[in-house]
């Protein structure tokens, strides 16, 4: 690939007009879990059943899912704004975190869907990583989903404050 003249800034906000749910993604290397949010996810294959996560680089949670091999997904509920902050590191310290664990790895409680994967492939994509997963467990519940555009998060029907 070669060098590019898109500017990255106007490159996130043409395709921030792109809605997309919030999920967060966690990995457990020995005791510890870490986590991540992440709008980058989607479903690949249904036979066999993969889904895909796109992880920077740089972001602590890549090394620790290369360990692991295995990643939770947890989409989130509109209640859960607070949570996604949390784990984008934008504050949301008051925010309380409960974890499920299913097939062995860490989900968060309350989601709207949990998905535990296997990592079966790996490709560094320009400045991320993206990890092909087959699924092991899912499960999903009933409820209205936090939602991402433009840079803000919304709900169904409407921006949240």
């Amino acid at each position: 690939m070669g060098g590019s003249r898109i500017d990255p800034v106007h490159f996130r906000r043409t395709l921030g007009r792109f809605a997309t749910g919030v999920t967060v993604v966690t990995v457990r290397t020995g005791e510890e879990v870490h986590g991540m949010t992440a709008n980058a996810f989607l479903s690949v294959s249904l036979e066999p059943p993969l889904v895909l996560v796109s992880v920077d680089r740089k972001a602590r949670t890549h090394g620790r899912l290369l360990e692991a091999g295995r990643y939770g997904v947890s989409v989130l509920s509109e209640e859960q704004r607070e949570v996604s902050e949390r784990f984008a590191g934008r504050g949301g310290e008051g925010a309380e975190v409960a974890f499920v664990e299913r097939a062995g790895v860490p989900l968060l409680a309350g989601a709207l869907a949990h998905v535990v994967a296997r990592v079966v492939e790996a490709h560094p994509a320009g400045d991320h990583t993206l990890f092909l997963g087959e699924v092991e467990h899912l499960d999903y519940r009933e409820g209205r989903p936090l939602l991402y555009y433009a840079g803000r998060y919304h709900r169904i029907g409407g921006e949240l404050g």
